[in-house]
């Protein structure tokens, strides 16, 4: 296309028609205009990210890497690509082991709350369409989802679903700056609004300003009516920071979420609420604390009443020391005789 006063017409226009469509998206939320539009495109372009997926598995590039090798004469060239091929088999153990992992979590949180889920994958991140915080999941429609459904992990809350196409849907992470969920306490059952906040922690708007929290405190979600987005009792998140109480009718704290929004994988779809609150039985068990172990002194005190052969030792007594009175005790039993009288000669015998 030639570089024209018109072309360059068309393209300002083309652009400001963009942004317009934009404008009008984000501003109706649910009700946009172009939501049919969205769901046409997650209808073309779903196969083409499935397609995409199982393209760069690394299983897949082992077994190419396998298929080239073979081609070749060259020994050092073989033993490149059969070390290379090691590798990336060993990358896909490591893999699946992690995944195996995710998915025995994903279990276990959805039989602690009596969750019906439809196991997924997430096969790409944000969505063509907008500017959202977004993931692409390979389940749609086909497959009983619909849109505003819960979805989590075995770590917690991930989001809900917005779109869905036959085979794909795409869902609102919960750190979206346009995603809200409603939230209770751990225990005291306070209730408030967490908002996504990007990479940074949750902002939790709690209903009572004068609620008592404290760091390390826990949340899970309170349920939508009709279970719709959120389901109750899925785990969000962990208080990091709570602002001073000013008298506000509400009180501002910070939650650092449970989920990993940067590196997820295998998700589940909440496609059956469970038939109670399962209230806070979904966290998990909180460490124990260590009991401290308790130690005991032993002093050796000496006896100053022994020698160092065991054998006991004169005490001096009477303020006298211990060579007069070995002296005294001496010489009386070397006279073999009483001690002469003093008085003996002031009184002479009667004979």
């Amino acid at each position: 296309m030639r570089d024209t006063r018109e072309s360059r017409l068309l393209l300002v226009l083309l652009i400001a028609i963009a942004f317009a469509l934009i404008t009008v998206d984000i501003r109706a939320g649910e009700e946009s205009p172009v939501d049919g539009a969205r769901q046409a495109a997650a209808t073309v372009f779903g196969p083409v990210e499935n397609g995409v997926a199982a393209a760069v598995d690394p299983i897949g590039n082992a077994i190419g890497a396998v298929r080239d090798s073979g081609e070749r004469h060259d020994r050092i060239s073989v033993l490149e690509r059969e070390n290379a091929e090691l590798k990336q088999r060993l990358g896909s153990d490591d893999r699946n082991r992690s995944r195996l992992r995710e998915l025995d979590g994903l279990i276990r949180t959805a039989a602690a709350g009596q969750y019906g889920i439809k196991g997924a994958e997430v096969i790409a991140i944000g969505a063509a369409q907008g500017f959202s915080w977004t993931v692409t999941i390979d389940i749609g429609a086909e497959d009983g989802v619909r849109r505003d459904m819960t979805v989590l992990n075995g770590d917690g809350l991930v989001g809900r679903v917005t779109t869905v196409g036959p085979r794909t849907s795409t869902v609102l992470l919960a750190n979206d700056p346009d995603f809200t969920v409603g939230t209770r306490m751990e225990k005291t059952s306070e209730l408030g609004f967490a908002t996504g906040q990007g990479d940074r922690p949750l902002l939790v708007q709690l209903l009572n300003g004068k609620s008592k929290v404290k760091k390390g405190d826990r949340l899970v979600t309170f349920g939508s009516q009709g279970n719709k987005p959120f389901v109750p009792g899925v785990p969000v998140g962990e208080v990091i920071r709570v602002d001073p109480s000013g008298g506000d009718l509400t009180r501002n704290i910070y939650v650092r979420p449970y989920a990993a929004f940067s590196r997820l994988d295998i998700v589940g779809v909440v496609v059956q609420a469970p038939s109670s609150d399962p209230r806070d039985m979904v966290l998990p068990p909180r460490p124990a604390k260590p009991k401290p172990t308790p130690t005991v002194t032993v002093t050796v005190t000496p006896d100053a009443s022994a020698g160092a052969d065991g054998e006991g030792e004169d005490v001096p007594q009477d303020g006298q020391a211990p060579d007069e009175q070995t002296q005294d005790t001496g010489q009386a039993q070397d006279t073999g005789q009483d001690p002469p009288d003093e008085n003996a000669a002031d009184f002479p015998d009667d004979e």
